[in-house]
């Protein structure tokens, strides 16, 4: 289970992890582990300048191993960490090169559409010089003629071909720009739905931990008003160890659905990261409290979850964490009393999921 509290330590800077392990004079594990420790931080932050798109999620990682660090952890355990921490890094290496792949391909069509664009311009533009300098050379001729008749006549076609080629060259014009345009609009669907598919979790379908931050800044900036929910899934972690996380993931997808159900259109729904969940609610600590009550009566029971072992009945219960933003209050800040409100309910009532018997939620 991953907790808003490990990501908060996490993100401290480098002193404080150092601080996190005890260096006694003339022990040299303790300074290694604590160099390894700094060095993943480090290595999360660059990853973010070198790569904002998938920058995060490698930094988060890292900065759950190193927390979990320690004197006290065995070779095994230890050697377990460096494959965990190189797992991680050639996880983001690959999905950076397909990220950047994708938006090289992208920024390529766009411009062998602006490529032949031009060349469809400048093709029109040739022609119709080509028109005109007939007109030109017609007119140029009609000074030598002394016959009115033809003069008229000459005049009369020539300002007649030159119409036809503005009138062309404008017709030209227009299809161009309507061309151009549908090609912009299709670029922007395409990129509007690149968006919208990095904003969400790929697991559930709520909004992704990082669209939830961006949202949270945005209102902050705004000076608006706005509460933050933090629900934790009780027992979770006991899903996963007794039936697999087949159906911790099944388990996971019927919640979110159901959350997403019973919140207004105006709440932000996100996942946080493992079994730990988001809501941001547009409104008073006063108006959200209740909106909290009745979405933990409508999601809390029975779950019927469907694995490869065959169909488990599951209890779930949440403990949830509301806390109203204040004027000038960080993002940190604001997540921590959050997260404090979670825990002590959490520490109130612990109801962990059972297989169990009763009715199916659904």
């Amino acid at each position: 289970m991953i907790s808003i509290k490990k990501y908060l330590d996490t993100a401290q800077d480098t002193r404080s992890v150092l601080e996190t392990v005890e260096i006694n004079e003339g022990d040299v594990l303790s300074a290694a582990i604590a160099a390894y420790a700094s060095t993943l931080i480090e290595i999360g932050n660059c990853s973010i300048e070198a790569c904002p798109g998938v920058g995060p999620e490698l930094k988060l990682r890292l900065g759950e191993l190193a927390a979990r660090l320690s004197t006290q952890m065995s070779g095994t355990e230890l050697a377990a960490s460096r494959v965990h921490a190189r797992e991680k890094l050639r996880e983001w290496g690959g999905r950076t090169a397909r990220h950047y792949l994708q938006k090289a391909g992208e920024v390529k069509e766009l411009l062998l559409s602006m490529v032949r664009t031009v060349e469809s311009v400048g093709t029109r533009d040739e022609r119709c010089a080509s028109q005109i300098q007939e007109v030109t050379s017609r007119l140029r001729e009609i000074a030598t003629l002394d016959n009115l008749t033809q003069i008229r006549a000459s005049i009369e076609k020539s300002a007649a071909d030159l119409k036809s080629s503005i009138d062309r060259m404008t017709a030209d014009g227009k299809a161009l720009v309507e061309q151009l345009r549908q090609q912009v609009s299709h670029y922007q669907v395409k990129l509007e739905a690149a968006e919208e598919i990095a904003s969400r979790d790929a697991l559930t379908g709520v909004r992704s931990r990082l669209n939830v931050e961006t949202q949270i800044e945005t209102r902050m900036a705004a000076n608006a008003r706005f509460c933050v929910a933090i629900l934790d899934i009780n027992g979770f972690k006991k899903v996963n160890d007794e039936f697999g996380h087949v159906v911790g993931d099944e388990l996971l997808k019927q919640f979110a659905g159901e959350l997403q159900s019973v919140c207004r259109t105006t709440d932000v729904v996100g996942r946080w990261g493992g079994d730990e969940f988001i809501i941001l609610l547009d409104c008073s600590l006063a108006e959200a409290t209740p909106q909290r009550d009745r979405l933990r009566e409508w999601v809390c029971g029975k779950y019927t979850v469907h694995g490869l072992s065959g169909t488990t009945n599951l209890d779930l219960s949440l403990s949830i964490g509301l806390a109203e933003y204040k004027a000038n209050e960080s993002i940190k800040e604001l997540l921590a009393r959050a997260d404090a409100a979670m825990y002590a309910e959490k520490g109130i009532s612990r109801t962990v999921a059972e297989p169990g018997a009763g009715s199916a939620r659904r």
